[in-house]
């Protein structure tokens, strides 16, 4: 019997992946992480670890498997909460779910596991793992998983093919509704349990709240860009090589607050992100006003009214060679070598049809058309059809 250790979350998701493993005959055994201390700037109950953990041991006991909580909080400030501030503070937009499975589940955790004894961990992720040969070689793939409203692919895209060696995602095959009905017919407390939201094992926070622990509040001018700015006039240059061009169709829209007017005031750039509409509260626009840019050095917000705003939308990015990353790594380009696919820019967006073209420095991502708010520091993933073959960095 191979020893499988599944993270038990306290949600119906990892509670089946559990119950599956035992009908598989696997030797199972339930891992409960505890993440977070800090109470404060968890919006009230939302999500409290407490319950979860207790619901994890109700349903381990139900299955009759062995229960045990690790407590990874020192790992998690340090590797996550640590970082966040740091990237909030640099006016980017970190993807703590992805570093989650990054930095805890798939490497601290998985260590644990491993020094356990077990052969494999489990999550309870709507992905799937696929196997393949190639020249006497054996690949794991990370395919998408089957249901298409929850596919979670896009969190994992940062796994290596030692992780996805030693990775089994039970639930990969099956429909949320199916997951529900199983957890009801065997009657696990879990099966009518709300799917947790919010932070990645801290629960729902108020962001604001959570980043001033570390980020002093600091007023600032909001300024309004118009439509029809100089800025967005420029037109197309005649490009003298194929990197010039990809790094036109890349960069940023760059602003100065005399390009519009001042509308409002805010409380610290760095608690704002590309694409956010609430939160600014500034009234009277015909449309409403959604965040083009943050500038953390001038502390200056720049806003465009209503979704068509040319200000949100650009064709290309750029990810550092030192942030991309590829699970098939088989596939990786060399410098001067371009693929034509399918990528995303964030979670549960529809796949873009797109192309990467790898240079020296790093590599760059064009997207056949204009795609809203790309967001320093979140993460684009591409895809050939159902497998997710790399990600990056968005710099």
């Amino acid at each position: 019997m191979k020893k499988v250790v599944v993270g038990l979350s306290g949600g119906v998701d990892s509670s089946v992946s559990a119950y599956l493993l035992k009908e598989q005959g696997y030797e199972v055994i339930g891992l409960f992480m505890k993440n977070w201390h800090d109470d404060s700037v968890t919006i009230s109950d939302e999500c409290p670890w407490l319950e979860d953990s207790n619901d994890a041991m109700i349903v381990a006991e139900k299955l009759g498997i062995p229960f045990q909580t690790v407590d990874l909080s020192e790992q998690y400030k340090e590797r996550i909460v640590d970082y966040m501030f740091n990237e909030y503070e640099r006016g980017r937009t970190p993807n703590p779910d992805v570093l989650c499975n990054r930095e805890i589940k798939f490497d601290v955790f998985m260590k644990i596991a491993l020094s356990l004894g077990a052969d494999y961990v489990a999550t309870g992720h709507y992905c799937r793992k696929g196997e393949i040969e190639k020249n006497g070689e054996k690949i794991y793939q990370l395919l998408s998983g089957k249901d298409n409203n929850k596919d979670q692919s896009y969190f994992l895209c940062q796994l290596t093919q030692e992780q996805l060696s030693k990775t089994l995602f039970p639930i990969g095959e099956l429909q949320k509704s199916e997951v529900r009905r199983i957890a009801a017919e065997q009657e696990l407390v879990t099966a009518d349990k709300k799917d947790s939201q919010g932070l990645c094992f801290i629960g729902k926070v108020r962001l604001p709240d959570f980043l001033q622990q570390k980020l002093k509040p600091k007023e600032g001018n909001i300024v309004e860009i118009k439509p029809d700015s100089e800025t967005y006039q420029t037109g197309i240059p005649e490009f003298e090589s194929k990197i010039e061009e990809l790094k036109f169709l890349s960069q940023k829209y760059q602003y100065q607050p005399q390009d519009g007017k001042v509308v409002g005031k805010h409380q610290g750039a760095h608690y704002f992100t590309k694409g956010q509409r609430k939160g600014l509260a500034v009234g009277g626009t015909p449309e409403p006003l959604f965040v083009i840019d943050t500038d953390v050095e001038d502390n200056v917000i720049y806003t465009g009214q209503g979704k068509k705003h040319p200000g949100i939308y650009r064709k290309g990015l750029f990810i550092n060679e030192d942030e991309v990353h590829w699970v098939r790594k088989d596939l990786s380009l060399k410098p001067g070598e371009s693929l034509e696919l399918k990528a995303r820019i964030r979670y549960r967006q529809p796949l873009q049809e797109a192309t990467l073209y790898q240079t020296e420095q790093g590599m760059y991502v064009v997207f056949k058309t204009p795609q809203a708010s790309i967001t320093e520091g979140q993460f684009v993933a591409w895809y050939d059809g159902e497998e997710l073959l790399g990600s990056g960095v968005i710099s």
